[in-house]
C-alpha cells in the first residue's frame, strides 16, 4: 500500500494535541497554579504525589484501552470510536481543573485527564501498526514524533507567556481547542478498515495478559527505555521549581516555557531525519548514543548557574531526546507482533508513564534535602546527578541487550545494527 505524505501527516496530528496539552500542563501550569493551594517547602512533594497518581493511572489504562481496541470492530475501525470516546471525556477533566479552588479538586481533576486522556492514546498507538508497512515505521514515526516536539514548541511558549500574566483559565480554554481540533483531523481523515458488530470486552486481567517471554528483546528494551526517560523526566518535572529556587528566577513560569521551548526546537531539528536514519543505519546504535549525551547534559545542569547555561544544556537533553523517543518507538513497532499492536504499544507505556510516575518520587528527595540544608537548594543538584545516572545507565543497558539479541538471533529485520 502506497502511502502519501500527507497520510502520514493526518494520522499523526493528534499526537500535537496530545503533546499540546501536557507540556502546557505538566512542567508549567501544574506548578505554577500548586503554588496557591500548598505550602512552599513542600511544593515538589505535592506536585510529585499528585502526578505519580495520575501517571500510576496512565500505566494501566493505556495497555489495557489499546488491548480492548484490538479486539474493537465497528464501521469506524478498531481505534478511532476510543479516540473520540477518550477525547471528550478529556473536556470535562479539563474544565473541571480549570474551575479547581483547592488542591483536591484540581489533583482530582488531573487523575480524571489521565484517565481519560489515556483511554484514547492506547487505541491511537496502534494506527501505525494497523496501516504503515514494518519498513516504514521509522518514518511514519518520525512524523509521530515531529508533532510531538512541534506540541512542545508552541506550548512551551504560549503556556509559559500566559501562566506570566495570571490567565490560567485561557491556557486550559486554548488546550481544550487545541485537541478537538487534532483529533477531528485524524479522525476524519485516516481509514480504517471497518469490521462487524462491535465485539464483546475481553475481561481488564486478560487484555494486560501478554507473554512476553517470547519477545525477550523487547521486554529488556522497555527496561531500557524505562531508565533514560526516567532521569530526563525528573529534570522536566521540577523544572520550573529549579529554575525558581535553583537561579532565583522570579518569573520562573515564563523561563521554563523558554526552556521547554528550546528542548523543543533542539528535538524537532532531529527527531525526524532521526527515524529516517534509524530505517538507513539501525535502531540500537542511535538509541544507545541518545542515552549517553541526555546523561551528559541533564549532569551538566548540576552545574548551571545562569539561565544562559540552563538553555544550552537544556539544549543537549532536547537534541538526546528527540533521536531517542523517534529512534526507541520505531524499534518498539519493530519487536511487536502486530496482530496486537494496540495492546504492546500500550506496554511500551509501563515504561513511558512508569518513568514519569517514578520520577515525580524526586519530590520527596528534593524537598528533603532542602530541609536538611536550609537555604541553600541543594536537592536540585542531588536529584539531578541521580538522573543522570539512571539515563546513563539505561543507555549502557542497550548495548547488553542489543548484544544478548544478536547471540540469540532475536535481532528485528529492521534497524538490528
Amino acid at each position: 500500500m502506497k502511502l502519501r505524505a500527507l497520510t502520514f501527516v493526518t494520522m499523526n496530528v493528534y499526537w500535537f494535541g496530545l503533546a499540546f496539552m501536557w507540556n502546557a500542563l505538566h512542567p508549567i501550569v501544574l506548578p505554577a497554579l500548586l503554588l496557591r493551594f500548598v505550602p512552599e517547602a513542600l511544593k515538589n512533594t505535592y506536585l510529585g504525589a499528585m502526578t505519580f497518581a495520575g501517571l500510576m493511572v496512565a500505566m494501566v489504562v493505556q495497555p489495557l484501552a489499546g488491548a480492548w481496541s484490538d479486539r474493537t470492530r465497528s464501521r469506524w475501525g478498531r481505534r478511532r470510536p476510543w479516540m473520540v470516546a477518550g477525547t471528550a471525556a478529556s473536556l470535562t477533566a479539563l474544565a473541571l481543573m480549570s474551575g479547581a479552588s483547592g488542591f483536591w479538586v484540581l489533583a482530582f481533576g488531573y487523575v480524571l485527564l489521565q484517565f481519560a486522556s489515556n483511554t484514547a492514546h492506547g487505541p491511537a498507538q496502534g494506527l501505525i501498526p494497523d496501516l504503515v508497512p514494518s519498513e516504514r515505521h521509522g518514518l511514519a514515526s518520525g512524523y509521530k514524533n515531529l508533532f510531538d516536539m512541534g506540541g512542545l514548541v508552541v506550548a512551551s511558549l504560549i503556556a509559559g507567556r500566559l501562566m506570566s500574566e495570571g490567565n490560567p483559565g485561557l491556557v486550559f480554554a486554548l488546550v481544550a481547542a487545541v485537541l478537538v481540533v487534532c483529533v477531528s483531523i485524524t479522525v476524519l481523515a485516516t481509514r480504517e478498515t471497518p469490521g462487524g458488530a462491535p465485539a464483546v470486552a475481553s475481561k481488564p486481567r486478560s487484555s494486560l495478559h501478554a507473554d512476553l517471554r517470547r519477545f525477550p528483546a523487547y521486554t529488556e528494551m522497555l527496561v531500557a527505555r524505562f531508565l533514560v526517560l526516567l532521569g530526563i523526566y525528573v529534570v522536566q518535572s521540577f523544572a520550573q521549581y529549579y529554575i525558581r529556587d535553583w537561579l532565583g528566577m522570579a518569573d520562573a513560569a515564563a523561563v521554563t516555557g523558554n526552556l521547554m521551548a528550546a528542548i523543543g526546537i533542539a528535538l524537532t531539528l532531529l527527531v525526524f531525519p532521526a527515524g529516517w536514519l534509524s530505517d538507513k543505519i539501525g535502531r540500537w546504535s542511535l538509541n544507545i548514543i541518545a542515552g549517553i549525551v541526555a546523561s551528559i547534559g541533564i549532569a551538566l545542569l548540576v552545574f548551571a548557574r545562569s539561565v544562559t547555561a540552563v538553555y544550552a544544556f537544556g539544549a543537549i537533553i532536547g537534541m538526546a531526546t528527540g533521536v531517542f523517543v523517534s529512534v526507541n518507538w520505531a524499534l518498539a513497532t519493530d519487536l511487536i507482533p502486530h496482530d496486537e499492536g494496540g495492546k504492546y504499544l500500550g506496554f511500551t507505556n509501563f515504561a513511558t508513564a512508569g518513568a514519569g510516575a517514578i520520577s515525580r518520587l524526586g519530590g520527596p528527595l528534593i524537598d528533603g534535602a532542602n530541609a536538611l540544608w536550609p537555604g541553600s537548594s541543594a536537592g536540585y543538584p542531588i536529584t539531578f546527578a541521580l538522573a543522570a545516572a539512571a539515563t546513563l545507565a539505561g543507555a549502557l543497558l542497550f548495548v547488553g541487550v542489543r548484544r544478548r539479541a544478536r547471540a540469540n538471533g532475536t535481532l528485528p529485520a529492521t534497524g538490528g545494527k
